[in-house]
């Protein structure tokens, strides 16, 4: 079992909040991350569950038990940091088994756990190597092994592939998905990475300033923000945002655009000062018509896509994800349009108002 569940914490260090009323339950077997900018208090709040940081106010109970005071040994909970803090002078072998060893577990026992943890992650041929003799990748993996052969009730990740080029983070979040798939044990990742995040969670928790901005899917947090922040956040290219106020018949105003019917939006929750947002491939792109009318000052051609940042008068830099485009480059005049089904409206409290 591996349910953690998080009841009003609080953590501050001297005069400064740092967290402020975390409610969270996480589900047994649930592969949740934590995400936001840097300073937003996810490594602070792993800490916390795990026992190396002290809670200022609230509980963190694992499975029914109350352990806010539980010292990190006893909580049986398995981390894995940034740094792989392997031993340098012993083998990969040793380096897995080495938590059991010191535990006092017979050897015939460590052989055992440490054969079943090798053979999970592919280490079998690696068990008598040095760490000085693997790549990233595979100190990853080791450190890895080292949490599996406790047998936690979770697993707890602090940004461990942050040390990683970006094609061995790739193979490594594929990795940490089929590890999860295959033990079905509660994971716990940190990341400031909102592309980890949205594909490797069954939940994502988004926090921001010390505070939980959202807990909900990955696809409920990119077609459905609660707030600007959200969906800002969530999503590379991030969102556009324009400017706007209420249009005639219930229509939201875009400054310097369009009038726009979005559906699901209540008229009484319309304020003086909204926003309207729309992610870069909702927008619909033309060399004759549109609502907008730019010039594109950078085209950035990867192939599959292209991403094309628009110039609009009265507006800004607007980005345009366009799929197998190779007829817009830069410099050229381009029209936009912006469907109204695919736009989120924003009050001036940045919450967003719109249902659909």
């Amino acid at each position: 079992m591996g349910e953690i569940v998080l009841k009003d914490v609080e953590k501050s260090f001297g005069d400064v909040s740092v967290l402020r009323d975390i409610n969270l339950t996480i589900k047994d077997g649930e592969f949740v991350v934590f995400v936001g900018p840097s300073g937003c208090g996810k490594s602070t709040l792993l800490r916390m569950i795990t026992g190396l940081e002290t809670v200022s106010g609230g509980q963190v109970v694992i499975d029914g038990e109350d352990i806010t005071h539980t010292k990190p040994s006893s909580r049986g909970l398995a981390m894995v940091f940034q740094s792989y803090a392997l031993f340098p002078h012993i083998s990969v072998r040793d380096n897995i088994g080495f938590g059991l060893k010191i535990a006092g577990l017979p050897k015939a026992e460590i052989d055992a756990k440490v054969a079943q943890a090798s053979g999970i992650l592919g280490l079998d041929a690696l068990l008598d190597r040095k760490p000085r003799e693997l790549s990233g990748g595979q100190q990853q993996r080791v450190a890895i092994g080292r949490a599996i052969v406790r047998e936690p009730a979770a697993f707890l990740f602090d940004e461990p592939l942050s040390n990683l080029d970006a094609a061995l983070r790739v193979q490594m979040r594929i990795e940490l998905i089929r590890l999860h798939e295959r033990l079905a044990t509660t994971m716990i990742y940190v990341t400031h990475d909102q592309v980890e995040a949205m594909t490797m969670a069954d939940r994502i928790v988004v926090l921001e300033g010390g505070d939980i901005q959202q807990f909900d899917t990955p696809i409920a947090l990119y077609d459905r923000p609660v707030n600007k922040f959200v969906a800002g956040f969530i999503g590379s290219p991030k969102m556009n945002f324009m400017e706007a106020s209420p249009g005639p018949d219930g229509t939201v105003q875009v400054k310097g655009g369009p009038a726009l019917k979005v559906p699901g939006l209540d008229p009484a929750r319309m304020t003086g000062r909204m926003t309207v947002g729309i992610r870069p491939e909702h927008i619909r792109y033309a060399h004759d018509a549109g609502d907008l009318t730019g010039k594109i000052l950078v085209e950035e051609q990867l192939g599959s896509d292209a991403f094309l940042y628009v110039e609009v008068e009265g507006i800004g830099m607007v980005t345009v994800r366009a799929v197998g485009e190779r007829d817009f480059h830069s410099h050229q005049t381009v029209h936009l349009s912006l469907p109204p089904e695919t736009c989120h409206v924003f009050d001036e409290s940045d919450l967003r108002i719109n249902e659909n």
